[in-house]
């Protein structure tokens, strides 16, 4: 009987420690000592990275065309110069077709002035009609018509050719000795204040791109952004390279024609969830998560990084407000894994 007793005791004393073994927290198992932060709703500024060069407006942009058929005699101007109103640009020299057409219509003035003279006396003398002497009059003015043009032109010897107003040249076109005809483009010019930065975005980005939107723009090798508006979204793709043209603004004498910059534009702003960067993790098929602390385990919640600004971004996916964040030791961390508080939660985000 004593030894049933011990017996009996011996048992209710093992369940006890096993019921409370059971009851008691688990705490075997590795842990990591991570910090946290608590999860927050908000809206960022979405913004469009694109990369171009810095050139004449397309508006403001002026081609110098050649006036007449001729051999370009001299080049005063060099690539990118900036230039006053009335600087010299090329001397073009006539060539023999047009110096003859010249002399031609000098000739065929003056016979058509003395025809005119003669027509009158005759027409005094009721030696000719008043159609004739009306005639006589039109192929005089004709005559007189196209060897203004030709001066117009410069075919009565070499001209200069100034610049109309005060520009920067962006393209030379035509070098010394070379022959020119009619329209044949010399030199490309361009007020140096409308200038404008010109990117290429792709098709799916540049839609969420307006006019008068807000860019940022920081020269390639710089660090010191400027500030920009797109004045222009093309609607279309470019065949050469398949992205649409956006034109932005840039501040007069900012940068140079030629000069390559990247653009930072601000698309509208857009709602999710906002974490530090440093919560982002990526898994190894590149997709990009975050590790929760639910009942103080690791959680992998895949997110959709939808903007960028400083050290923190905007994600959207299916993240528990009421779960803290882990911004650190979180690379550490395993699904499931335990975690441990090194700091409370930060206090800046209530």
């Amino acid at each position: 009987m004593n030894i049933s007793y011990r017996l009996l005791f011996a048992l209710a004393t093992a369940l006890s420690s096993l019921l409370l073994i059971a009851a008691s927290p688990d705490v075997s198992g590795p842990s990591v000592l991570v910090q946290m932060t608590k999860v927050k709703e908000g809206t960022l500024p979405q913004t469009v990275q694109a990369y171009g060069t810095v050139q004449a407006d397309t508006f403001a942009r002026t081609t110098v065309t050649a006036p007449l058929a001729a051999k370009v005699g001299n080049v005063f101007v060099r690539l990118g110069e900036e230039l006053p109103k009335g600087a010299k640009l090329m001397r073009l020299v006539p060539n023999p077709q047009t110096s003859a057409s010249y002399t031609q219509a000098v000739s065929a003035l003056q016979n058509a002035t003395a025809l005119v003279a003669h027509t009158r006396e005759l027409y005094k003398q009721y030696l000719a009609t008043k159609q004739e002497l009306a005639d006589a009059k039109k192929a005089e003015a004709d005559a007189r018509a196209a060897l203004a043009a030709l001066k117009m032109q410069g075919a009565q010897g070499p001209k200069t050719l100034t610049t109309p107003f005060a520009a920067i040249v962006t393209k030379i076109s035509a070098s010394a000795g070379s022959t020119v005809t009619v329209g044949t483009p010399l030199l490309d010019l361009a007020p140096p204040n409308s200038l404008v930065l010109r990117v290429g975005v792709v098709p799916g980005r540049a839609r969420e791109i307006n006019s008068g939107d807000k860019a940022k723009i920081t020269p390639v090798g710089e660090t010191k952004p400027i500030e920009g508006k797109v004045m222009l979204r093309g609607s279309m793709v470019e065949t050469g390279n398949g992205l649409v043209p956006i034109e932005i603004t840039l501040p007069p004498g900012a940068l140079l024609p030629g000069q390559t910059a990247e653009a930072a534009i601000t698309a509208g702003m857009v709602k999710g969830y906002i974490v530090p960067h440093s919560a982002i993790l990526v898994d190894d098929s590149g997709r990009p998560y975050v590790v929760q602390a639910r009942n103080m385990k690791a959680t992998f919640v895949y997110v959709h990084v939808l903007a960028m600004n400083g050290d923190e971004d905007l994600v959207d996916g299916e993240l528990d407000l009421a779960a803290p964040l882990v911004v650190a030791g979180n690379h550490q961390l395993q699904e499931g894994m335990k975690v441990r508080l090194a700091d409370p939660l930060d206090k800046r985000n209530p």
